[in-house]
């Protein structure tokens, strides 16, 4: 039973999609960072239902995109994006490693972040914009499960830069030897289907997602000496944003040469 409570309280948390609710417990969250990857296969699914929604309606480029934007938004509720910007308001600081971790304890967005965000999303939307092939977006809903078993896999095994916090609060109660396993499971699966649906394009896919990981660990541990629930939030976002922008940019070089 508290397998299944594990994947009530992924999906409570991660995300705004309706679940029974489950007592707050660490028993019913030991095994949540193992369905935490689930949430991006449904992101993913949504917008590969989208396209095909766009495509019998015949529904032009800009609003396709725009609501590639939208889904992950609207089924996450911006959680990870709330994360995003608290990051890049405590970065914007130039603060000390405490300084910023009181900024990114803080709700308010600053000005900062909200210029960071205008951006990452205008630039995601004209990304999305140049995607026309279904096998593209399949790599990019892969890369949705790949981010967040990537996000799962760092949770457990890098430095935590706090004792508590929402992060800790799935981190602590966790099973981690089946969370490693289960999340290396979902890092080979998602880079499987990335690769063979989009060949040269999913490898490019999965070449960025890596490198973003590796820009998480020595940027988190740099600048913050480890992890909090907000960077997690700031990777993830970065890491889909690195994957789209791979997925298109080696598209086009393959179509180029």
């Amino acid at each position: 039973m508290s397998v299944i409570n594990s994947l009530f309280s992924a999906f409570l948390m991660y995300s705004k999609i309706p679940m029974p609710k489950t007592e707050w417990k660490e028993e019913n969250r030991r095994y949540a960072l193992c369905f935490f990857p689930l949430v991006g296969a449904v992101c993913g699914g949504l917008i590969i239902l989208w396209y095909y929604i766009c495509s019998k309606l015949n529904i032009g480029n800009i609003l396709f995109a725009a609501g590639c934007t939208a889904i992950p938004a609207v089924v996450t509720g911006g959680i990870h994006l709330d994360g995003f910007c608290d990051v890049c308001d405590a970065k914007s600081s130039w603060g000390s490693r405490e300084k910023m971790l009181e900024i990114m304890s803080d709700s308010h967005i600053g000005a900062f972040a909200a210029i960071k965000l205008c951006l990452y999303l205008i630039i995601q939307t004209a990304l999305f914009t140049e995607i026309f092939d279904k096998k593209l977006l399949i790599v990019f809903g892969a890369g949705m499960v790949l981010s967040r078993a990537l996000s799962g896999l760092a949770a457990v095994t890098f430095r935590s830069a706090k004792s508590s916090g929402a992060l800790q609060n799935f981190v602590k109660p966790a099973h981690k030897r089946i969370t490693i396993v289960s999340e290396i499971f979902m890092i080979i699966l998602s880079c499987g289907i990335m690769i063979v649906s989009g060949s040269w394009s999913g490898i490019g896919a999965v070449v960025g997602g890596f490198a973003a990981f590796a820009y998480y660990r020595i940027f988190s541990y740099r600048r913050f000496s480890g992890i909090t629930g907000d960077l997690a939030g700031w990777f993830l976002q970065i890491c889909e944003f690195v994957i789209l922008l791979c997925t298109v940019l080696s598209h086009k070089l393959v179509e180029v040469l």
